[in-house]
């Protein structure tokens, strides 16, 4: 099982203030709110946060039947972090989901989970804007995830 999502980080900028007061608190444990306080790019950290937690409920939801998405529940850590890239996992209910983030800095954000980091190897994606026209459900990808510009396929 893979999951996906993607964020477009100029329609976030516009629909969340993640700096308000109480924000991070609802989303986030308090190791991720040092990742968020210690990156280069807090804003990026957020979604980059985000999108892992919910590229990983994809797979817990189809797997368990369970539909209580509660952010703070999962829990993320980061194992490497390159510039546009990140390496990580998702905790919850005692199941682990290994993530992948790619970042094109101010456009988006996006995650791919999987129940092993082994399984990244065999994972296409295709991400591309919502205008471009494509029949993608007759690609018959394993997940599909859009937001404000864009849509992420994954094979």
């Amino acid at each position: 099982m893979i999951g996906n999502d993607l964020v477009d980080l100029q329609q976030a900028s516009r629909d969340s203030n993640w700096m308000r007061r109480g924000f991070l608190n609802k989303l986030f444990s308090e190791p991720e709110q040092q990742y968020i306080m210690l990156a280069d790019q807090p804003s990026e950290m957020v979604w980059v946060l985000w999108s892992m937690k919910e590229a990983a409920y994809k797979i817990y939801n189809r797997a368990s039947g369970i539909r209580e998405f509660a952010p703070v529940k999962l829990k993320c850590k980061l194992y490497s972090t390159r510039s546009v890239e990140y390496f990580g996992e998702v905790r919850i209910d005692g199941n682990i989901y290994y993530t992948t983030s790619e970042v094109l800095p101010g456009d988006y954000v996006h995650s791919i989970a999987a129940l092993s980091p082994n399984n990244f190897g065999c994972i296409t994606r295709s991400l591309s804007t919502l205008s471009d026209g494509r029949d993608y459900k007759a690609m018959r990808p394993k997940c599909v995830s859009h937001h404000g510009r864009y849509f992420a396929l994954i094979f």
